[in-house]
């Protein structure tokens, strides 16, 4: 009985235990892949170093515990890999969305409760292919998370890390892109379709216009990555010429294959990479938008242009891939055009970004953990932002394209800003994840400390992206120009250490939470939205997500689902 009660609830299709096992899949994810970051961090300033383990955990990769450039490249590329999918793309829509978008909406559960599953298991499937490639005979994956052919294309021949380890890479991405398809097509479904009585769109919380834009992104940029891998493997495995040229040599072997394009692969990759970039932001504005209404006692300022907003970014992003390539030797007026579109996705940003201070704007502000980092990630995204002007410049980009400036913009926008997005939903909905709240005083010392952390790690990047330091790069030691950066690069390493450490502070509080954390009853952040009803409470929608300016039985608020 318990083995088939343990089964029940492993390969459940309920949607909040689904959400749960997302959590912790993300979770495992973002601890190896900070792990993966520490060490990689310590080579850049010790590359000389002889460490016993390393030598124990990579014999071939850190013979006598010297790190080598191959095996450097390899955790660069698991540590890219991990984040990008398994952790920015997982944790904000697949579980915090199966969290709370079916009740948010007043139904009962997902669309396809079963196709939810699905999508679990092949996510988790993927993970495992992603860590098995690593440890296959030939070295694990090093053509980073990107995989510019022509070397990965053409398989053991290109050198370490090229072989068996590179292919199960493109297996793994096969795979996460079919789990990503599935949670696109349910969560989509579930906001057109499964809608409860009363809920019209323009009633929805802003947190699941942001899940829905999110997936439809998914559904039309998923798929491209998809072909585009199932097109290189063709060319690994099956003789086939997609992304590799005429006349190729490698050593002093000539490739038979004619007639592909690495370019190709450039072009299918970033179109769906950059949408991945608002894939892992879009669900992160949904929720600050909704933790700053709630804890600021105000509705939301300008909802409809925050949905109009959300879709702007969308659908722009989908047409500025071609920033990625200004130094590809794309044509001067595409370049251009990129150039412009670029430029224009800053418009609706700001709309949100506007919208979000006059929304705290005289406010009752409630500093709740979630609050702060809901703020933080205003913050953080601004700044991450105004970096992205310079880069949308083809002339600027030219020289800040392969540097650590870039390392700084993506950092900051992409993961920085979408981790505080995480860090404010777990916060805000741990009482429904887990039944129990964090700790605040312990969530506030986190707060502070990650986001001093955060700052102080990747501000630096931007002045030694200044000063011509090149990323993916093992050693900067044994070049002359970048002697004067070294002392910068030390700084970055160490608050790299403290930011970790400040994580610790975070984890402590997630498990002695979980375990014996303060029993949540009802709607404890007295919030508007239909996730915080009471299991036999009705569920029909009388008015809009962000009730908060008259008094209702002598509260402030009024739940959507009061007449």
């Amino acid at each position: 009985m318990e083995a088939k009660w343990s089964l029940s609830r492993l390969f459940t299709t309920d949607h909040r235990a689904i959400a749960r096992l997302y959590f912790f899949l993300s979770l495992g994810a973002v601890l190896l892949g900070m792990a993966l970051s520490l060490v990689m961090r310590f080579h850049l300033v010790r590359p000389d170093a002889q460490v016993g383990w390393f030598a124990a955990l990579w014999p071939v990769g850190a013979s006598g515990g010297v790190m080598t450039p191959e095996l450097y490249l390899s955790l660069l590329t698991l540590h890219g890999t991990i984040m990008v999918f398994f952790v920015l793309t997982l944790a904000p829509l697949s579980a915090f969305g199966n969290l709370v978008l079916p009740e948010q909406l007043g139904a009962r559960s997902m669309a396809f409760p079963k196709l939810n599953a699905l999508s679990f298991w092949i996510t988790f499937a993927s993970f495992l292919v992603l860590l098995a490639s690593c440890a296959v005979a030939g070295g694990g994956p090093l053509s980073g998370w990107t995989a510019y052919p022509p070397l990965s294309a053409v398989g053991a021949i290109a050198g370490p890390g090229e072989g068996a380890g590179q292919t199960l890479w493109f297996v793994s991405i096969g795979l996460f892109c079919a789990g990503a398809m599935l949670t696109s097509i349910n969560v989509i479904s579930t906001v057109l379709d499964c809608r409860g009585p009363g809920m019209t769109l323009m009633r929805m919380p802003l947190t699941c216009w942001n899940w829905f834009a999110t997936a439809v992104l998914s559904l039309l940029s998923f798929p491209v990555l998809l072909a585009a891998g199932m097109l290189i493997l063709l060319d690994r495995l099956g003789g086939t010429s997609f992304f590799l040229p005429a006349g190729m040599l490698i050593g002093d072997e000539k490739m038979a294959h004619a007639g592909g394009s690495p370019l190709l692969w450039q072009h299918l990759f970033w179109f769906f990479g950059h949408p991945e970039v608002y894939i892992a932001i879009l669900p992160g504005m949904g929720i600050v938008s909704h933790i700053l209404a709630t804890f600021a006692r105000k509705p939301v300022f300008g909802y409809r242009a925050m949905v109009s907003a959300s879709f702007a970014i969308s659908f722009l992003g989908m047409l500025v891939w071609g920033h990625h390539m200004f130094i590809s030797g794309l044509s001067p007026y595409s370049a251009i055009a990129f150039s412009l579109l670029t430029m224009a996705i800053g418009a609706p940003s700001a709309v949100k970004t506007f919208n979000w201070i006059a929304t705290a704007w005289n406010g009752r502000l409630r500093l709740t953990t979630a609050m702060l980092f809901a703020l933080g990630f205003v913050s953080i995204f601004v700044t991450g932002g105004l970096s992205g002007l310079f880069l949308g410049q083809p002339e600027i980009d030219a020289y800040f394209h392969d540097t650590y400036f870039v390392v700084a913009h993506f950092h900051l926008i992409m993961g920085i800003a979408a981790l505080f997005g995480i860090f404010a939903a777990t916060f805000y909905w741990f009482p429904i994840l887990f039944g129990r709240l964090l700790n605040e005083r312990l969530g506030k010392v986190h707060f502070y400390l990650t986001f001093i952390g955060a700052y102080a790690t990747f501000g630096p990047m931007h002045f030694a992206g200044f000063a011509g330091n090149p990323r993916r790069y093992a050693d900067f030691t044994t070049f002359d120009f970048l002697q004067p950066v070294l002392p910068l690069q030390k700084w970055i390493t160490h608050a790299a250490y403290f930011l970790a450490a400040s994580q610790l502070v975070f984890l402590w509080n997630l498990v002695w939470s979980i375990c014996r954390g303060e029993r949540a009853a009802g709607n404890v952040w007295e919030s508007t939205s239909l996730e915080w009803c009471g299991p036999n409470e009705s569920t029909a929608v009388h008015c809009g997500p962000y009730e908060f300016n008259g008094a209702t039985e002598g509260r402030d608020y009024r739940m959507q689902n009061e007449a």
